[in-house]
């Protein structure tokens, strides 16, 4: 009887510590994901596709990162056109909706990402890569697509640009 008496008020204590390091990581997790949410919102990326090309021409993909904020910032150039076409990190469908199947090469990677994979982006600028999407995408002439950046989870970019272009042969 004596060391139930001592047992209830361990366990009690045990469990209320149990339940103030839950309570304490969930604020620790909502915090770092507020800082993480600001961290991406500083790097804005935005898109562009001309879809008119001449005959042999390449399909550009204009991307730009830009850096609003009055400090360098920094982003994983991964699943971007700022390397060479290693992954799919465009989500690109037709007027059917149907996706248009990516040719290009997968790459594995080993997590986390070496330092020499970020590029920086001074306070103020901005960066400018192009892709080729016929070197990596199933396009037919004449249709109609929507093409929306999904690499963010990678490269920490947030793009809230869905843009859509007709490809067509200029005259």
């Amino acid at each position: 009887m004596k060391n139930i008496r001592l047992i209830i008020p361990a366990l009690l204590v045990l469990f209320s510590a149990c339940s103030e390091a839950t309570r304490n990581t969930a604020k620790s997790e909502s915090s770092a994901e507020a800082t993480s949410t600001a961290k991406t919102d500083s790097l804005e990326a935005k898109i562009k596709v001309n879809g008119n090309v001449a005959p042999g021409d390449p399909l550009l993909l204009r991307f730009v990162v830009y850096n609003n904020t009055d400090s360098t910032k920094s982003f994983c150039i991964w699943h971007t056109p700022f390397e060479p076409l290693m992954s799919s990190y465009l989500s690109i469908t037709n007027e059917k909706g149907e996706e248009a199947q990516y040719k290009g090469a997968m790459a594995k990677r080993v997590m986390p990402p070496p330092a020499t994979s970020y590029s920086k982006v001074n306070a103020g600028d901005s960066l400018v890569a192009n892709a080729d999407l016929l070197k990596a995408y199933d396009l037919k002439k004449g249709s109609s697509y929507k093409v929306v950046y999904t690499g963010g989870n990678m490269s920490g970019l947030v793009s809230k640009d869905t843009i859509t272009f007709i490809y067509t042969d200029l005259p």
